[in-house]
């Protein structure tokens, strides 16, 4: 397992790496800076003259090379220096720290309610194979993969606001400080990604448990007489975890990025809407930081997932 660990996360160097030189890029290959909003056309009375518009290029290091401004990027970051916003002037290790707690909740409760909804819908359908209640799950599964993210967060905003006149926190609002008005922030967001991960999640457990179901030790079990519950605990779901526990691990990740829309739908001031409003206002210090972390934590999760397979399958072993 050590061994194992270690050369995974020497592979994630490289990986990292090329992470970091494809946002760079793409920073640099898109039009416009973080001075384009403010000395463009209809900038009004913050219009620039060349002589400014220099000096600040020159301040923020815009005027270097491509090659040193990606290596003094590069170094920052090993010293845990992420830089600041260049509009709000905030240390963005600062502005991870406050909001990351948030879309991390946010992602974990998605997964957590894809469970509570996948599983028991996969696992009906595969013992029922072709029943009736099969054929309605597999209705609403569809529908409900279907349907993007925002939009069933905007019903739930419309069915809220409504029916109970109900308005999320303006601000931020950890769980550990006040629960409720904690979920009255988060929530609304993670049953919105939840219920189409659960969609998802309902599809990949009936296929998982359908094929464990025609092992030959499934069929021996149940010739010895084992109950059906022991049978659906200790032998098929065990077994049926794996594929499961990929798709959960990268949803995961996925969550955390893709909550851009339904966080901005919600209002939800976490890593998502900072991103939105750094794209828009072209910040390229917090962008850049942004999705890296994403990608970091991307990988790491993983790595955790794939260790976490000789938990479930003692016939896995890592060398």
């Amino acid at each position: 397992m050590p061994k194992y660990l270690a050369r995974r996360l020497l592979i994630a160097i490289p990986t990292l790496f090329g992470v970091t030189l494809v946002i760079f890029i793409a920073m640099r290959v898109l039009p416009g800076d973080p001075l384009a909003a403010i000395s463009g056309e209809g900038a009004g009375s913050y219009v620039l003259s060349k002589e400014q518009l220099a000096a600040a290029r020159a301040s923020l290091g815009l005027d270097r090379p491509y090659y040193v401004q990606y290596l003094d990027w590069v170094k920052d970051i090993l010293r845990g220096d992420l830089g600041k916003s260049f509009w709000r002037g905030e240390p963005i290790r600062e502005l991870i720290v406050r909001r990351g707690p948030i879309t991390g909740q946010i992602a974990i409760m998605a997964v957590v309610i894809s469970w509570i909804i996948g599983l028991p819908v996969g696992v009906i359908g595969a013992f029922w194979r072709n029943s009736i209640a099969d054929y309605v799950f597999r209705l609403i599964v569809i529908l409900f993969m279907a349907i993007p993210s925002f939009w069933v967060g905007l019903m739930i905003i419309l069915s809220l606001v409504l029916t109970f006149t109900w308005r999320p926190p303006l601000t931020i609002v950890y769980f550990w400080d006040d629960p409720v008005r904690n979920l009255q922030m988060t929530l609304g967001p993670a049953l919105a990604m939840g219920v189409a991960l659960g969609a998802v999640m309902a599809r990949i457990t009936r296929s998982s448990v359908l094929e464990v179901l025609s092992e030959d030790y499934v069929r021996t079990a149940r010739a010895k007489g084992v109950r059906e519950r022991a049978v659906v605990w200790r032998h098929v779901l065990v077994n049926a975890m794996l594929p499961i526990l990929t798709v959960s691990g990268t949803a995961l990740g996925a969550l955390l990025g893709g909550s851009v829309a339904v966080e901005r739908a919600f209002g939800v001031p976490g890593l998502g809407l900072a991103l939105i409003f750094a794209i828009a206002e072209r910040d390229w210090m917090l962008i850049q930081n942004l999705v890296l972390l994403y990608g970091v934590i991307f990988v790491l999760i993983n790595i955790v997932i794939d260790l976490s397979y000789g938990w479930f399958d003692p016939r896995i072993r890592y060398q």
